[in-house]
């Protein structure tokens, strides 16, 4: 297990997840996850990309297996979260590594593209907002005056549940799969969650679309609860080299949902650019 330790800065943990060609100086590809979640989110995809891709998992701070010992008024910002992914490339030895971020992991994504933009060789998005609209904000505080409210009455665990509920999931889920989510989620500090909610609601990628050079490929629902029309609108006039998948569903979570197909679709788009061939016989 991994661990990057910078002084006066959080000890971040990443998987690493690498069975390609030990011959072959295989690129790296960082998978980021969203809100309240960790780098166990991937587990269903790794199968499919750690063939042909040195794949990389972090935690982000706080979460998961990172050090949650640091401000979390002052210390959860975009601005910090970019620093530690350029901290981990740097940690890697990596020039350049194509980068996926699902939900709010994708506008991590997005804000390190734009900032570093020879350090991301594609830049894939999965189900990421470019905000969190009022719509969604009213959605997630399920009757309280704000999210942060009805995770305090609720508790975290019941909050979730209630969520997964009405977006991230269909009804017909597996059970199983829905209470594994609640399980993993519940992992993570509830004051760590609350601070990254904050950071989430306020974030807005906006500003940075157009710097963008990276190619860019986005798997998304066909109608998005919290990724809207408008949004991939946004998304559609601002980066200048973007490739839209829509996967058949409403709900937002198309990264458990369809793991084969996004995580090949990934694997197609990565390997294009880099002019290899990703299949075997």
């Amino acid at each position: 297990m991994p661990f990057l330790n910078r002084p006066g800065q959080p000890e971040l943990h990443y998987e690493l997840d690498d069975y390609t060609d030990p011959w072959r100086d295989a690129p790296y590809l960082i998978l980021q996850h969203g809100y309240g979640r960790s780098g166990r989110f991937w587990y269903s995809w790794v199968p499919y990309l750690a063939r042909f891709y040195k794949v990389v998992r972090p935690d982000i701070r706080g979460l998961g297996q990172s050090s949650a010992d640091f401000d979390l008024e002052r210390g959860f910002t975009l601005e910090a979260c970019v620093a530690d992914l350029a901290a981990i490339i740097d940690h890697l030895g990596a020039n350049s590594v194509h980068f996926c971020g699902e939900s709010m992991g994708g506008i991590l994504g997005m804000v390190l593209a734009a900032t570093h933009s020879a350090r991301v060789r594609t830049l894939t998005l999965v189900s990421s907002p470019v905000y969190i609209g009022s719509a969604t904000k009213e959605t997630y505080a399920l009757g309280h005056k704000s999210e942060a409210e009805a995770q305090r009455v609720m508790g975290m665990q019941a909050w979730v549940a209630a969520t997964n509920r009405t977006t991230r999931f269909p009804p017909d889920t597996d059970p199983a799969l829905l209470a594994w989510y609640e399980q993993e989620f519940a992992r993570n500090r509830a004051d760590v969650q609350m601070a990254m909610s904050k950071l989430l609601h306020g974030a807005t990628a906006a500003p940075f679309l157009a710097r963008i050079a990276a190619p860019v490929l986005g798997l998304y629902p066909t109608a998005g609860p919290i990724t809207s029309a408008e949004q991939e609108q946004q998304l559609i006039a601002n980066i200048r080299n973007l490739r839209m998948v829509h996967l058949p569903t409403s709900f937002h979570k198309v990264q458990l949902l369809f793991p084969a197909a996004c995580a090949n679709h990934l694997l197609h788009f990565a390997s294009q650019h880099d002019g290899t061939v990703c299949r075997e016989n």
